[in-house]
């Protein structure tokens, strides 16, 4: 086995001035190598049973280090990605960054995120020249569900205690997440939504700016995406057999129904019978972001997923994202690999 180093450079100390989510997607310029080269600054979050490194992470970092290369009054308003393979926490990853294209209302990059040599993530984004649209332009948005801010939490929100668990996924992580009670569940697949209120912890630094917010933003809009399908298909989606579920140990089998109930999806024993993911892993990912300016990751944001297809063994999912104001901030896809257990016998199929 090598050694286990997940940066080039010995990270720095947490710097306290900044939010936890700054300190996690800094990048450290390798322009003595080459120009317009970055890396991780510190290791990266592998949620606990997943495949590789949380995309957000990766795709937050693909956007910050193209912000890098953009004129100041340059903001993004079109990203899109590909997972190509998961990513290990354990090694570096180097992001390359290309300057395609420099015009005068627009500007285009490339990013390709590499390990071992090899591309585990590609990028390509668009940024626009502020103001260039004109002194009078056509406009419009969809409104934000006005049931939404019913549920809305406080300012002074705290999670339940149960997600720092030791073997809790939301354990340590830089942004907080509040889960909406499903109020659709008769509806078919195609019409249900998934809500919940996010926002990154701490409070981002004025050093960071705009930018950073973006990134958040980024980071965040990976959290839940493609679980929309499981969810609005009532599949079993956790990491333990369903059939044995009752010889779980007390202590595990008590954290489940407590993630199950917080999410509002009922009890355990109403999954039994349904059919169970076997293989869920994101494909790509696309953002356009509408309000570039207004974004603040650092307060509350409503998102609302809802999935148009699903087949095949993928699924398509869309995502709004709103301020608490109501000013629609983004519009996120994701399309996934969502594929069930097969029947003892059926050859099970591979990425």
């Amino acid at each position: 086995m090598g050694e286990h180093r997940p940066t080039l450079v010995r990270p720095p100390p947490v710097d306290t001035s900044k939010a936890p989510i700054e300190n996690a997607l800094e990048l450290t310029d390798l322009s003595i190598i080459g120009p317009d080269i970055f890396t991780n600054t510190r290791e990266l979050w592998h949620p606990p049973g997943a495949r590789g490194i949380y995309g957000g992470a990766v795709i937050a970092q693909t956007l910050a280090a193209a912000q890098r290369t953009v004129p100041d009054n340059f903001v993004v308003h079109s990203y899109h990605c590909f997972f190509v393979l998961a990513g290990d926490s354990s090694v570096p990853i180097l992001y390359h960054v290309e300057r395609v294209r420099e015009g005068r209302s627009f500007c285009t990059r490339t990013v390709q995120a590499r390990q071992r040599g090899h591309a585990i993530f590609t990028v390509t984004c668009s940024f626009v020249r502020e103001g260039s649209g004109g002194a009078v332009t056509v406009s419009h948005a969809a409104p934000m569900p006005a049931e939404a801010l019913a549920q809305v939490p406080p300012d002074d929100y705290e999670e339940p205690e149960f997600l720092q668990e030791p073997n809790s996924s939301k354990r340590d992580d830089p942004f907080q997440s509040f889960r909406c009670k499903p109020h659709d569940a008769d509806k078919p697949p195609d019409q249900k939504r998934v809500w919940q209120w996010v926002r990154a912890r701490g409070k981002i630094s004025e050093e960071g700016g705009h930018r950073a917010h973006l990134s958040a933003l980024a980071y965040i809009s990976d959290s839940y995406f493609i679980g929309t399908i499981p969810r609005i298909h009532k599949l079993w989606r956790y990491p333990v057999k369903l059939e044995e579920l009752d010889q779980l140990e007390p202590d595990v089998r008590e954290h489940l129904e407590k993630l199950n109930d917080w999410e509002g999806y009922g009890k355990l024993e109403d999954y039994k019978g349904r059919p169970e993911v076997g293989m869920m892993v994101s494909l790509d990912h696309s953002i356009y972001f509408h309000n570039p300016k207004k974004v603040r990751a650092d307060e509350w944001m409503f998102t609302e997923m809802e999935s148009p297809w699903a087949g095949d063994g993928r699924g398509v999912v869309m995502q709004r994202v709103y301020s608490k104001d109501g000013t629609l901030l983004a519009t996120a896809f994701q399309e996934g690999v969502v594929r069930l257990k097969q029947e003892k016998g059926q050859q099970k199929a591979k990425l």
